[in-house]
C-alpha cells in the first residue's frame, strides 16, 4: 500500500470536472458526484491507500494537536469505513487499535475490528479486552445522518459526542486525549461547561480536509484527569 504525503495539504489541484445530469439521476446526486469528481483529498486518499478522504482530517488534526503517539492505545469509535483505523495504526503502531462500528466493516491490517453498538455496555468490555488495557486515544468521526434541518442534524450528533465522550471519561487512562465530532450549535455550550474541568486543555479544530461548506468541528479534549479514586 503506497502512503502519500500525510502534510497538511494532502492533496494536489486538478482541472474541474462537470458531471452532467443522467436521466434517473437526482440533482443533488449529480452535485454529489461531481463535488466527489472535484474533490483533492478524494483522489489523494484513494493514491495514498487510505479508505476515505476523512483519514486528511484526523492527520491535519494530529498535526495541531500532536496526540497519535507510538505505542499509545487508540480506540476508533463508529470507525467504518476504516479511514481513521488506518492512520491510528501507522502513527500508533500495530496491535495498538481497536476499532468498533455497528456496521460491518472490512478488516485493518494491525487493528482489531469489532461489529457492535458503541453505545452498548455490553461492548465496553469487548473494546478494552481487545486493547489490553485503558485507552490512551478515543477518536469519535461518528455523525448522525443528516436531515437538511441544521438544528435537529446539531443535535444528534451532539448526542453521538456525548457518547464519545462519556465512554472516555469512564475508561480513558490518565492524561489521555478524546477526539470527537461536533456540529455547530447552541447545545455544545453547556455539553462544554459540563466536561471542561475534567479535562487539560480542550479545543475545537477545523481540519482543512473538512469542507467549508460543513458545520463540522472537533472538539480535542487532552489531559484527562482521571480520578485515581
Amino acid at each position: 500500500m503506497s502512503r502519500g504525503s500525510a502534510g497538511s495539504s494532502g492533496a494536489g489541484r486538478n482541472k474541474k470536472v462537470r458531471v452532467k445530469t443522467a436521466r434517473g439521476r437526482k440533482p443533488s446526486s449529480t452535485r454529489w458526484l461531481q463535488r466527489q469528481l472535484n474533490d483533492p483529498y478524494v483522489a489523494s486518499a484513494r493514491q495514498a491507500g487510505y479508505r476515505s478522504r476523512a483519514a486528511w482530517k484526523l492527520i491535519q488534526l494530529d498535526e495541531k494537536a500532536r496526540f497519535l503517539k507510538s505505542g499509545c492505545r487508540v480506540v476508533d469509535l463508529g470507525a467504518a469505513p476504516g479511514g481513521w483505523t488506518q492512520v491510528a495504526v501507522e502513527r500508533a503502531g500495530r496491535g495498538n487499535v481497536v476499532a468498533i462500528d455497528i456496521l460491518e466493516m472490512d478488516p485493518v491490517d494491525g487493528a482489531v475490528v469489532l461489529q457492535g453498538d458503541m453505545t452498548d455496555p455490553a461492548s465496553d468490555a469487548r473494546i478494552l479486552n481487545e486493547l489490553g488495557g485503558p485507552p490512551d486515544i478515543i477518536l469519535s468521526d461518528m455523525a448522525a445522518a443528516t436531515t437538511g434541518h441544521r438544528q435537529t442534524d446539531h443535535l444528534r450528533t451532539m448526542a453521538l459526542c456525548e457518547a464519545a465522550v462519556e465512554f472516555a471519561m469512564e475508561h480513558l487512562a490518565q492524561g489521555g486525549t478524546v477526539v470527537a465530532k461536533v456540529f455547530q450549535g447552541g447545545a455544545q455550550a453547556e455539553f462544554l461547561a459540563r466536561i471542561k474541568p475534567e479535562f487539560e486543555k480542550i479545543r475545537h479544530i477545523k481540519p482543512d480536509a473538512s469542507r467549508k461548506e460543513s458545520p463540522e468541528t472537533y472538539l480535542v479534549a487532552q489531559g484527562y484527569k482521571k480520578n485515581a479514586g
